[in-house]
């Protein structure tokens, strides 16, 4: 069994995004892992103040529900992020709480290219929604997760459900009326079948 920690980083409260969240879940916890969803909506975590008071071990001097979330996170085998589209890419929400990663790094004396410390090694994964669905929808969203958590935290990337098309920004969430649903369903089914690969 894996321990799995979905961060919710936006989007309403019976949304495209939380459908899609829920039916990853399901598939999840079916294949015998516990999934745990974080609202940031509900749990407000600020943006790095770049203070530096959290070198290295130490708590971040800021007072909202991120410390709280740090066992949770260090007690995961995968963390899972999921967004709504907003401007092009990951919401400002999942960004703060990206940020706020700081706090968990150790010093690396020799930290590999392109890196400044080490983070704990987590699995990870993006699922993501929008109203279009452009060859080029969500190319800067990919973009800040490879290259924020894989290539310069470290994460092993486990796949992407990349849910475009799902409906009007204005209207009622109709993502229903796609195959997304049972996409995130079999993608969170499979997440750690044996022989299993990326979606």
């Amino acid at each position: 069994m894996k321990k799995i920690l979905v961060i919710q980083g936006g989007g309403r409260a019976r949304g495209n995004t939380a459908q899609l969240i829920d039916s990853f879940a399901k598939g999840a916890q079916e294949s015998g892992h516990s999934v745990e969803i974080i609202s940031l909506v509900k749990n407000e975590v600020k943006g790095c103040l770049g203070c530096n008071a959290c070198r290295y071990g130490k708590p971040c001097v800021q007072k909202d529900a991120f410390n709280g979330m740090i066992p949770k996170i260090r007690e995961a085998d995968c963390l899972v992020f999921a967004s709504p589209l907003y401007f092009w890419t990951l919401s400002a929400r999942i960004k703060a709480f990206i940020e706020r990663f700081y706090c968990l790094a150790q010093e690396d004396p020799n930290p590999p290219l392109g890196r400044y410390e080490k983070y704990p090694v987590k699995d990870c994964a993006l699922l993501m929604t929008s109203a279009d669905n452009f060859f080029w929808t969500f190319e800067q969203a990919v973009s800040y997760y490879q290259f924020a958590l894989v290539n310069y935290i470290g994460f092993r990337d486990k796949g992407m459900i990349l849910a475009g098309g799902c409906g009007d920004t204005n209207g009622k969430p109709q993502i229903d009326k796609t195959e997304h649903l049972q996409k995130a369903y079999e993608f969170g089914k499979r997440l750690y079948a044996q022989g299993g690969e990326k979606n």
